[in-house]
């Protein structure tokens, strides 16, 4: 989803204005950016943890050579998803949509008889040699 896919969708779930809504999340990523950069942390409750994460000089490997080298002291953003983002993401779950008139329910349909297959015979288990240490 793009930022104008964002808007339209915040949009139509709000009913509010379009450009109204670019203009709130424009302010909201400007506000964000600003306050992270200098060094605070935002947090959202229910959704993301924004950062801005130091990271000391350090000595690593160089995974071709094996050789040790220095890596610098750099600096990071960070955004971790708080449990309740998270949480919906794996479930699966979306946000609940707004209601409309009630659907009515299909009644089941009926599934076909099938041939029963008869249970697959397993090869005996083969035991493996003791090793020697």
């Amino acid at each position: 989803m793009n930022r104008r896919e964002l808007v339209n969708a915040v949009a139509a779930e709000t009913g509010v204005d379009s450009k109204q809504v670019d203009a709130v999340i424009k302010g909201f990523t400007d506000v964000v950016t600003t306050t992270v950069s200098g060094g605070e942390t935002v947090a959202i409750t229910g959704f993301a943890k924004f950062a801005k994460v130091e990271r000391a000089a350090r000595m690593g490997r160089n995974p071709a050579t094996g050789e040790t080298i220095r890596i610098k002291a750099s600096k990071k953003a960070r955004i971790t998803p708080l449990k309740a983002f998270k949480d919906a993401v794996l479930a699966g779950k979306r946000a609940p949509a707004k209601k409309a008139a009630p659907a009515k329910k299909a009644a089941p349909a009926r599934k076909a008889p099938t041939a029963k297959k008869a249970p697959a015979k397993k090869a005996p288990a083969k035991k493996a040699p003791a090793r020697k240490r």
